[in-house]
């Protein structure tokens, strides 16, 4: 399964203690994926987008607790193609769906339904812990997040953006900054600093989810802090056999056309040493010489044996 599906399969099983929190997820449920029809007779029938398994089980789950309404008898219920899409009856009748419409403040103040277009009504979710059971439903439902092993991108999709917005409000809330872009019918919140995610997972009440992606990045820090440490002892080594290389060269050459026997004896014997060491590091050459010098001193010798033998072949 992936990351995403065992975050849900988190979520869905954390219910809050409190009604009033209990209310603010079967509201995050019913706007993001849920549609609601109300019948001629003054009776409702209320819908659950047939592929969003976990919400409908968590919706049942919630209704029991918060309503003390038993819809096992739904569970298989009747499906539907609503503005194309597919969706699966889970509540229907007079009474208790529309105790449950009010209690979730579901109408407008003119006795309309409310829908994605309308946002949520503030009275849900006036406390930071009924925000959290808000986001954590609405991520149950339209949320997606992907592998921490490869990317950070945590995001939730939007049938409208007055939704997006509120949803962006209530993560910020929390202190942590959520941006809004859209792509195509979709209006799209998204977080994609590493920190900022754990802090939301924290919020929604995922701690084992969090703690999943808080190892993996402490891997993925420790893979690169390696990885440039060895790019960067890399890279010196070349330099230094690069160098080396260079030194060798003009020593040579200066062997050959100037003779060791013409140079002053600290250059001669800074040579002499090179050409005996020719993988030393420079402060493994100073200490060859006698008496030993420095790693700037080996550096100033060497230098003026290059310069020599420039000076030679122009």
């Amino acid at each position: 399964m992936s990351f995403s599906g065992d975050v849900k399969n988190e979520l869905e099983k954390q219910v809050a203690p409190g009604r009033h929190c209990q209310l603010a997820e079967i509201a995050a449920i019913l706007i993001n994926v849920g549609y609601v029809e109300r019948k001629a007779d003054d009776e409702y029938r209320v819908f659950l987008a047939d592929d969003s398994e976990r919400a409908i089980r968590k919706f049942f789950t919630l209704l029991k607790k918060a309503f003390n309404i038993d819809t096992g008898t739904l569970q298989d219920g009747s499906k539907e193609i609503i503005g194309g899409k597919v969706y699966r009856l889970v509540l229907s009748g007079s009474e208790k769906p529309k105790a449950l419409l009010k209690g979730i403040h579901y109408f407008n103040d003119d006795g309309s339904l409310r829908d994605e277009n309308s946002g949520v009504n503030h009275q849900l979710i006036m406390k930071a812990c009924c925000k959290r059971s808000f986001l954590r439903d609405s991520f149950l439902c339209i949320g997606s997040i992907s592998d921490p092993s490869k990317s950070y991108h945590l995001e939730f999709s939007c049938g409208s953006l007055k939704l997006a917005e509120e949803l962006r409000t209530m993560i910020e809330s929390f202190d942590i900054e959520a941006k809004i872009i859209q792509r195509k019918k979709y209006h799209v919140v998204y977080i994609k600093e590493s920190t900022s995610i754990v802090d939301l997972l924290n919020v929604m009440e995922a701690p084992v989810s969090l703690m999943n992606m808080e190892n993996e990045r402490i891997v993925k820090e420790m893979r690169g802090a390696i990885n440039r440490r060895v790019n960067c002892e890399t890279a010196n080594i070349t330099k230094t056999v690069n160098a080396a290389s260079r030194q060798t060269t003009d020593i040579l050459y200066l062997r050959d056309h100037y003779g060791f026997e013409n140079l002053p004896e600290s250059l001669r014997d800074m040579a002499e040493a090179r050409l005996q060491y020719p993988d030393a590091t420079l402060l493994e050459l100073g200490k060859y010489l006698d008496p030993p010098v420095g790693k700037s001193g080996v550096n100033h010798r060497l230098r003026k044996l290059s310069e020599l033998a420039e000076k030679l072949r122009g």
